[in-house]
């Protein structure tokens, strides 16, 4: 197995702002589905972000995809990006592309051919059960829909890591049994990397996973 993040000594903080994560240490491989709670405020979100580049650590060492993050330049973050899919709790669908071109986005950004793009998008639209919704706006989706939208989005160019940030956080029962059975496709025949951060972990998932908590600061598996 290989690692694909590795923490060690980590420490995240605003700046002027006591560490909201201190000394942290863990190693998550490529197979692994992991889920991490906590307490609201407890760094979560934070956690999360310093593996996709946009919070460095302030000490200690973190490395995502074989790439040092303590210090990583423009452009190897960029490259990282390209391996790695967000899911955001608020969606972060571009409001003024209708729902096939905001799945076409990470492919267009690796720049893919327009029918390359076209293809995997189609493709991702009809798993998610949405192809029939491909040519309207964010607006026009249910809140359920433009979370399928945003997942079929960071599947688009399959990520070796896929991070979700309380991506059932605002759905309905039926979304979010519809979102989780998603996460577990990718993870089962995909092979996906992939962490959550959620508030409740679901009893119906049947996937083996990973529990770290943060606490106080500090975080530790529940095994």
């Amino acid at each position: 197995m290989q690692k694909i993040i590795s923490a060690s000594g980590l420490c995240l903080g605003y700046e002027n702002e006591q560490n909201l994560i201190t000394d942290a240490k863990f190693d998550i491989y490529s197979d692994d589905f992991v889920f991490i709670t906590g307490q609201s405020g407890s760094g979560k979100s934070t956690l999360l972000k310093s593996f996709y580049g946009q919070m460095k650590p302030s000490a200690g060492s973190l490395s995502v995809c074989l790439m040092d993050m303590t210090d990583i330049t423009q452009q190897n973050l960029d490259k990282l990006r390209q391996r790695i899919g967000v899911v955001f709790q608020n969606y972060r669908l571009i409001s003024e592309w209708n729902i096939e071109k905001n799945v076409m986005l990470p492919l267009m950004i690796k720049g893919l051919s327009a029918s390359v793009c076209k293809n995997q998008a189609t493709k991702l639209l009809k798993h998610v059960n949405l192809l029939h919704r491909a040519d309207k706006f964010p607006n026009e989706l249910s809140g359920g829909e433009q979370q399928r939208a945003a997942m079929a989005r960071a599947l688009a160019h399959n990520p070796n890591l896929l991070l979700c940030d309380e991506p059932t956080g605002s759905l309905d029962e039926y979304s979010s049994d519809v979102i989780w059975g998603l996460l577990r496709s990718a993870k089962e025949y995909l092979g996906t990397c992939i962490v959550v951060v959620t508030h409740h972990i679901p009893v119906s998932l049947r996937v083996p996973y990973r529990h770290l908590v943060i606490e106080n600061g500090r975080i530790y598996e529940i095994l």
